[in-house]
């Protein structure tokens, strides 16, 4: 039963290709910022903001691979490499999750910050569901921030 974590790999080597997948789209979103250079202020932002939304996202799946990795599957040993990240080996399940849903709210932002520079091509109702989305997130956020908090109090309350 204990070895059945290691089912749990073919799926982080899925996420690991799906960064991949991430890269190709992002040269492609990058030659089309090359191309909105000649377009003006609004398509040069706007195409940045892909560009940050794709790495945000690729973060994000970075993220997901090590923490579930090490607290799932098996502890990845670097010894005390000097590229090893700070977080690598300390980032638990709320931890992760709090990452997981600030890049929701971060990509969230930012295709809601595209749609506003784009408004002209959206009814007033579909600019009201990426608003409500959006809030959605923050508010959710805020929940599990506040969550962490008490239970983060109540784990040191009970120790001492």
């Amino acid at each position: 039963l204990f070895a059945s974590r290691w089912l749990l790999v073919p799926f982080y080597l899925g996420l690991v290709a799906a960064i991949v997948a991430l890269m190709w789209y992002f040269g492609i979103e990058f030659s089309h910022l090359i191309h909105a250079l000649t377009q003006g202020e609004g398509s040069i932002i706007v195409g940045i903001l892909s560009l940050v939304d794709l790495v945000l996202l690729a973060n994000l799946l970075i993220i997901i691979i090590f923490a579930g990795y090490e607290n799932f599957v098996s502890k990845i040993e670097t010894g005390d490499h000097e590229d090893r990240p700070d977080w690598m080996g300390h980032v638990d399940f709320a931890d992760l999750k709090m990452k997981l849903i600030g890049s929701m709210i971060a990509i969230s932002g930012i295709e809601l910050l595209r749609a506003f520079f784009h408004i002209s091509n959206f009814s007033n109702v579909d600019m009201a569901w990426k608003v409500g989305v959006h809030v959605t997130f923050v508010v959710t956020g805020l929940i599990f921030a506040i969550m962490d908090k008490l239970g983060e109090g109540k784990k040191h309350g009970a120790g001492g």
